[in-house]
């Protein structure tokens, strides 16, 4: 019998909320009150997110500045640099037991990154990789950033797959600390007349592949069904 994937979509959440809840079920996968591999799919209130590698050169504009924009700031444990999260990006939160697939944190990156390069080419879009570079890229653009942050072989944080959010977002910071990065959205790649539309095809893509990309077969869950005591 194939493994599951059980996926639950949060709708739109402040991201303190759904890092409370990434937080709590890591503790359960690791410990099996969860059996099985989750994904968790949000859509994020304006915010900031400043990972371990953050730099001050990624900052140009600063964190109180930021907030005055309407965006939260926070810092947290995942690897990478600053990123932005909102409305019309699609994150998805993988809460893995990488002793049950393979204990490579490369290994993890690079299958996500192929997950969602097989979801945009189901969108018609051409996504691939940069050399040296964690994310995946459309043409000269970035359309999706990964930053993770694993502990005993459990998985937190994950993905960020730009669907038809406000660019102009990224352009008070230095995204992922890549200067000169131009940010792109599906929306704008194909675009879209009425970029809401996409938002359904692109999650369901994503879905399809991150299961197809970890052997796992998808099934939802309700988030009313989650059981978040330690």
């Amino acid at each position: 019998m194939t493994p599951l994937l059980e996926v639950v979509d949060l709708g739109r959440r402040p991201y303190a909320d759904a890092l409370a809840l990434q937080r709590a079920l890591r503790l359960q996968r690791l410990n099996g009150a969860l059996p099985h591999d989750l994904l968790l799919l949000v859509e994020h209130d304006p915010v900031y997110t400043l990972g371990r590698g953050t730099q001050a050169t990624s900052l140009p504009v600063s964190p109180e500045l930021l907030r005055a924009s309407g965006a939260e700031v926070v810092e947290i444990e995942r690897g990478g640099d600053v990123t932005w999260h909102g409305p019309g990006q699609l994150v998805g939160y993988p809460i893995i037991h990488l002793s049950l697939h393979r204990e490579d944190l490369h290994w993890y990156l690079r299958t996500l990154e192929g997950a969602l390069i097989d979801a945009l080419a189901e969108l018609g879009l051409r996504g691939g990789r940069e050399a040296g570079k964690t994310g995946v890229w459309v043409g000269g653009g970035k359309i999706a950033s990964i930053g993770i942050h694993v502990k005993q072989w459990v998985t937190l944080h994950g993905f960020a797959l730009n669907v038809h959010p406000d660019l102009a977002w990224f352009t008070r910071i230095v995204p992922c600390g890549l200067d000169g990065v131009t940010m792109t959205s599906v929306a704008q790649e194909v675009a879209a007349e009425a970029p809401h539309t996409l938002w359904g095809p692109t999650r369901d893509a994503v879905i399809r592949q991150l299961a197809v990309s970890f052997a796992l077969e998808a099934t939802p869950r309700l988030a009313t069904t989650l059981d978040v005591t330690d």
